[in-house]
C-alpha cells in the first residue's frame, strides 16, 4: 500500500507554520508497512484541495488530509470533499450532540458555526475525536480511501491510532509492532557501531536509528504474520539493544531525560535545584516540564551576568577575575554555593558560551563546564566536566542542559 499526504492551511504555505503532521504521518505508516509517495500542501482554497484530492487519488491506495475541519469560513476541506465525490453536505445528529456535549461540559457557549463541523459528504463516516470539537472524516475517492484529520497535531495523533492504524493492519493481514529506545551520551556512529549485525538491513525485526539534539534513538520494527510471533522478536530484538548499550539508553518511547531523572529522584527520595548561566534557566525548564516535579526539585538560580553570580549566588568575583566565568573553578563553586543554599540533595551548575559571539581559540563556541554537587557530610561533593557542544545557540543551550540531566542520571544510577 502506498499513501499520499495532504496538509491544508494558508499558514503553511505562506512559511508561517511549520508542517510537522507530514513528517509524523510519514513516519508512522512506514512503521505499519505503507510507503509515502507524496507530500502536498496547499493553501485554504477549494478548487485547490479539489485539484490535490483527485490528483492524490489516483496515484495512491491511501490519502491521508490533514486541517480545514474548523468551523471558521476559511475552513473548506468538507465543501472541497462533498464536491469531488458529487455528494451534497448533511448533518449528522450524533456527531452535532457530540459537539454540544463538548461545549457544555466545558461552560462554553458553541457557536452556530461549529455546527458546520458536524457535516459529511453523504456516503462518508465521520471519525470520533476525543480532544476537540472537529470531528475527522473517511470517504471513498476512486479506489483510494481517504482519511481527513484535523491540522492539531494533538488531535490528529489520537484519531490515526484509532481509526486508521487499525484499518491499516486489517488490510496487509500482518503484524507489525514498533520500538524506540531513546540513548544520550553516544554518537549516532557509534550506537550503530556498537548494535553491529544487529542493523544488517535484511533482518527482521528492521533496527535503525535517528538523531535530534543529542539524543540517539534505535528504532525497531517488527513485521511478522501473528501479533503474538511480531511481540516475541520485538522484545527479542529491545533486549540485545539494550544489553549493547548498557547504560547510555535512557528511555522508551517519547519519555525524556527529565522524566527519568525526575522518577529516580522520587524513589530515592532525593531533591535537585539547579545554578545556570549559559542556559538561563532551560535545565530549570526541562525538569519542572516532568510530572510531579515539585516533589523533588526545589528551584533554581539564574545568574546571567557575573555580578549576579557574586551577589546572588556568593561566587567571588576575584575567582571569575582570575579564572574566567567560563571554568572549572566557576563552575564548581556555583555548584558549592547552591547545594548551601539550597540544601537539596543534588545541584547541577552550568556556565559556558552558546555563541554566536564570545569564543576564543581557548574557550571557543560551545564550551560549557557542567558541575554535579552532591550532599555529603561537611558539605557538597563536586565532580565537573568540560564540554564543547555543536550547533546554534539554542542548540548548544538545549544540549548543555540534557548533558547534566544526564550527568545526575548516570550517578542516580549507582545508587548511592
Amino acid at each position: 500500500m502506498q499513501a499520499i499526504i495532504i496538509s491544508i492551511g494558508d499558514e503553511l504555505t505562506l512559511g508561517q507554520s511549520v508542517d510537522t503532521n507530514s513528517a509524523w504521518l510519514s513516519a508512522r505508516l512506514a512503521e505499519l508497512g505503507v510507503m509515502t509517495k507524496t507530500h502536498l500542501t496547499v493553501p485554504d482554497d477549494q478548487a485547490e484541495i479539489i485539484r490535490a484530492v483527485r490528483q492524490a487519488a489516483e496515484l495512491a491506495e491511501l490519502v491521508v488530509i490533514t486541517g480545514g475541519l474548523g468551523p471558521t469560513r476559511d475552513d473548506l476541506t468538507r465543501q472541497a470533499l462533498a464536491e469531488v465525490v458529487s455528494a451534497p453536505l448533511v448533518l449528522d445528529a450524533s456527531a452535532l450532540a457530540r459537539i454540544e456535549r463538548f461545549f457544555r461540559e466545558r461552560g462554553r457557549v458553541m457557536t452556530e458555526s461549529n455546527r458546520q463541523q458536524a457535516l459529511v459528504p453523504e456516503g462518508g463516516l465521520l471519525l470520533d475525536n476525543s480532544q476537540g470539537t472537529a470531528p475527522g472524516l473517511r470517504l471513498t475517492v476512486g479506489r483510494a480511501q481517504v482519511f481527513v484529520f484535523p491540522g492539531v497535531p494533538g488531535e490528529m495523533k489520537p484519531m490515526f491510532e484509532q481509526s486508521l492504524a487499525p484499518m491499516i493492519g486489517a488490510q496487509t493481514g500482518r503484524a507489525i509492532l514498533t520500538r524506540k529506545i531513546n540513548t544520550f551520551g553516544l554518537g549516532e556512529a557509534v550506537v550503530g557501531e556498537t548494535l553491529g549485525e544487529l542493523m544488517r538491513r535484511e533482518r527482521n525485526p528492521l533496527v535503525g536509528t535517528t538523531v535530534a539534539a543529542g539524543i540517539v534513538s534505535v528504532r525497531i520494527r517488527s513485521d511478522f504474520p501473528t501479533s503474538a510471533q511480531a511481540q516475541a522478536e520485538l522484545d527479542c530484538a529491545a533486549l540485545a539493544v539494550k544489553q549493547k548499550l548498557g547504560t547510555a539508553v535512557f528511555s522508551e518511547g517519547d519519555v525524556s531525560l527529565a522524566e527519568v531523572v525526575g522518577r529516580l529522584l522520587n524513589e530515592q527520595q532525593r531533591t535537585v535545584a539547579t545554578a545556570e548561566s549559559c542556559t538561563a534557566g532551560v535545565l530549570a525548564a526541562m525538569l519542572t516540564e516532568a510530572p510531579g516535579a515539585s516533589a523533588w526539585f526545589l528551584g533554581g538560580w539564574v545568574v546571567y551576568a557575573n555580578r549576579l553570580k557574586t551577589e546572588t549566588l556568593g561566587v567571588p568575583a576575584e575567582l571569575i577575575t582570575r579564572e574566567g566565568a567560563v571554568s572549572e573553578a566557576v563552575a564548581r563553586c556555583m555548584a558549592e554555593e547552591a547545594g548551601q543554599r539550597s540544601k537539596a540533595d543534588y545541584v547541577l551548575a552550568l556556565t559556558g558560551i552558546a555563541g554566536p559571539e564570545g569564543g576564543s581559540p581557548e574557550k571557543p563556541v560551545g564550551t560549557v563546564w557542567i558541575a554535579l554537587g552532591k550532599r555529603a557530610a561537611g558539605g557538597t561533593q563536586v565532580a565537573a566536566e568540560r564540554f564543547l557542544l555543536s550547533g546554534n545557540r539554542a542548540l548548544v543551550r538545549e544540549r548543555a542542559a540534557k548533558t547534566a540531566l544526564n550527568m545526575l542520571r548516570l550517578d542516580l544510577l549507582k545508587g548511592s
